[in-house]
């Protein structure tokens, strides 16, 4: 796979049918690593490792219905008392990061109401911090570490 724009991570792989699987500490399980997965996995890694977010607040690939539309986020942040603290839309390090990627998390954060958002690629990385007041969002050098 892919070298990413993040820190060097250990991750457990087998060969799962002829297709490499790696392990998702947060499933508990195999996951077939489609480069998607690769940035998904360094990204739980980093806000785990580097942010310092407990993995039991960090939650993968769940289902959300969006104007009737079922939808799947990628990384959810929660916050300890059930908030949400951070979306982040994981692309493949060969889409590039264009307006569609931020309509796609901002159509998911009307219904998720999260504090800050997270595009990346593995390669380029975006934050933003949510200005419900003034209905924008403000870009970030970095996201906010874990304080609790």
């Amino acid at each position: 796979m892919q070298k990413l724009n993040f820190p060097s991570y250990s991750f457990r792989f087998k060969n799962n049918q002829n297709k490499i699987a790696v392990f998702d500490e947060l499933r508990k399980k195999f996951i077939i690593l489609t480069p998607e997965e690769w940035v998904r996995q360094h990204c739980v890694k980093f806000l785990h490792k580097e942010k310092n977010y407990p993995l039991s607040l960090i939650n993968v690939e769940k289902q959300l219905k969006i104007a009737g539309l079922t939808k799947r986020y990628d990384v959810v942040v929660f916050e300890p008392e059930g908030d949400i603290q951070i979306i982040v839309e994981c692309k493949s390090p060969t889409i590039k990061i264009n307006q569609d990627t931020f309509d796609q998390i901002a159509r998911y954060n009307l219904s998720l109401k999260a504090n800050y958002l997270m595009v990346t690629n593995g390669i380029e990385h975006f934050y933003c911090k949510m200005d419900y007041e003034n209905e924008n969002y403000i870009f970030l050098k970095e996201l906010p570490e874990y304080t609790r």
